[in-house]
């Protein structure tokens, strides 16, 4: 675990610094600078351009990481493994072009009503999918060679920075709407290109491909695999999709941007599992290969342990404080209408990214055409719960019919699991956690109760009492809520790291 763990918290600072920039970015200026229409424009392009370029991989992210192992090979430069890399999508994408340019007149006719100024930049969608398309199979190149730190750095700080730039040029109105889009698609061309100059620089890679060693039955094996991912990708993507395209096809893109700037505040809450995970899943994938369960057991249940700790403690941090967080943003009151977007948002991440190890550990498994039947179920559950929540509780509908979803989709999951792979990433300290999750609300209900009438009642200025009440709540709660994960000891990994962090600066707890 140790260069999982080094890369792991590498990549989380990465991803926090970049989570900081997009909070910038999304709750100082589009917030401000942009209306909540032109907010739920740039949401669901990108969505769409996500939805683009996961449906040209043919499945090559997740193929990528099951086969690497079969080609690794130092002395003969992993036998041209990175050249179908690069051949597979590039197929996908002149496929899936063809089929958005044939689909146009449908999709214009369900979105024309409503959100009919995403259907006048439609076309860009396809330069923005071909860019994601490379950024991801770029990150799944480093990724394989244990190197994820740099790929996240141009992801999640990098991007970030030439987005604030175009952000800030189109609020001050030295670009109009027209170029804000098409800088904003630039940037990603810009990210692909670095992605391609640090994978050349690690010298590790060559895109020659060795012909003899593509043997009859490592190709069937390879094709069959990638053939059912497409079909894995196609209803995966389009469910991870599926929220903001009904709610700017059924309520308008004014609710669509209202939904976003609710989504990116829950989002927050699954970050340190996209490092956690990312480095994890080839040695998952090895282990699965030798058949040592026992490793892959361990493997999942501290990955599903670390990230329900870390994911319950973010949420909880954003919930306690989350009509604070209105109160700072600017038009808030237009935005605070998403709270209860927050909290089931909240929650689906945070069951979701503490568990769906499973669905890698199925994937990555004999058994693995078992995960398109999950995934089809979900994306059913998803379409059917949306289409009944939204009309009845508009754009909180759809976050609850997210969270109904993904809960019955993780608990069969689990089951399946456990019952064909011997594989659980449940662990009692889970239940430690829970408990402390459900002490810190009650200190945080208490504070509310007692303590915030009487600061309120005083007459300084408004915006600094609710910061200090905010703090306040914040470092009893979760101050509390920390003692208690140590004192229980819920992590090892965990307490040996505060242990040596407090050794460094003199403090001995004692065993």
């Amino acid at each position: 675990m140790g260069i999982i763990i080094r890369q792991s918290i590498k990549g989380t600072i990465v991803n926090y610094v970049g989570a900081f920039i997009g909070f910038v970015i999304t709750f100082a200026i589009t917030t401000k600078f942009l209306t909540a229409e032109e907010i739920g424009l740039v949401r669901i392009l990108l969505e769409a351009g996500l939805l683009f370029g996961a449906l040209s991989q043919m499945g090559i992210s997740s193929s990528a990481i099951r086969f690497y192992p079969y080609f690794k090979d130092e002395k003969n430069k992993d036998n041209g493994f990175f050249f179908w890399t690069i051949i597979i999508p590039l197929i996908g994408f002149i496929l899936t072009t063809l089929l958005f340019i044939i689909l146009k007149n449908p999709i214009s006719r369900y979105f024309s009503e409503n959100s009919a100024l995403f259907v006048n930049y439609y076309y860009y969608i396809i330069p923005l999918g071909f860019f994601f398309l490379y950024i991801v199979v770029f990150e799944t190149n480093a990724n394989v060679l244990m190197r994820i730190v740099v790929p996240k750095f141009i992801r999640e700080i990098g991007i970030r920075l030439m987005t604030l730039v175009v952000y800030l040029l189109y609020a001050f109105r030295y670009i109009n709407l027209d170029w804000f889009i098409t800088l904003l698609v630039s940037v990603y061309g810009v990210a692909t290109l670095l992605n391609i100059i640090y994978l050349f620089s690690l010298k590790k890679v060559s895109f020659k491909p060795n012909w003899s060693f593509i043997s009859k039955p490592l190709r069937n094996s390879f094709l069959f695999y990638t053939s059912f991912l497409i079909l894995a990708t196609l209803s995966g993507s389009i469910m991870g999709k599926l929220d903001v395209f009904i709610v700017s096809g059924q309520l308008g893109l004014q609710d669509a941007g209202i939904y976003s700037i609710a989504f990116y505040i829950a989002i927050i809450v699954e970050i340190p599992y996209r490092s956690l995970l990312a480095i994890s899943l080839p040695e998952i994938s090895q282990s699965i290969k030798d058949k040592d369960i026992a490793y892959t057991n361990t493997l999942c249940r501290r990955i599903s342990l670390h990230q329900f700790l870390t994911a319950c403690f973010i949420f909880l941090l954003i919930w306690i404080n989350i009509d604070f967080v209105f109160e700072l943003l600017p038009n808030g009151k237009i935005y605070a209408s998403g709270k209860w977007v927050v909290f089931f948002i909240g929650l689906s991440r945070l069951i979701d990214s503490s568990f769906s190890v499973s669905l890698s550990v199925l994937n990555f498994s004999k058994y693995y055409y078992y995960s398109l039947l999950f995934t089809f179920a979900l994306v059913g559950l998803v379409i059917a719960s949306n289409l009944q929540f939204i009309p009845i509780f508009g754009m909180t509908g759809a976050a609850l019919a997210m969270l109904v979803s993904y809960t019955l989709y993780i608990i069969s999951l689990l089951i399946f699991t456990q019952w064909k792979l011997k594989i659980n990433p449940l662990s009692y300290g889970l239940i430690k956690v829970v408990v402390t999750a459900l002490l810190i609300i009650a200190i945080s209900w208490l504070w509310k109760l007692f303590v915030s009438p009487h600061l309120f009642a005083t007459t300084i200025n408004q915006l600094l009492l609710l910061f200090i009440n905010a703090t306040g709540k914040t470092v009893l709660a979760l101050g509390i809520g920390f003692l208690l994960v140590y004192k229980w000891k819920v992590s090892d990994e965990v307490n040996n790291l505060v242990d040596k962090f407090l050794s460094k600066i003199g403090i001995n707890l004692g065993k």
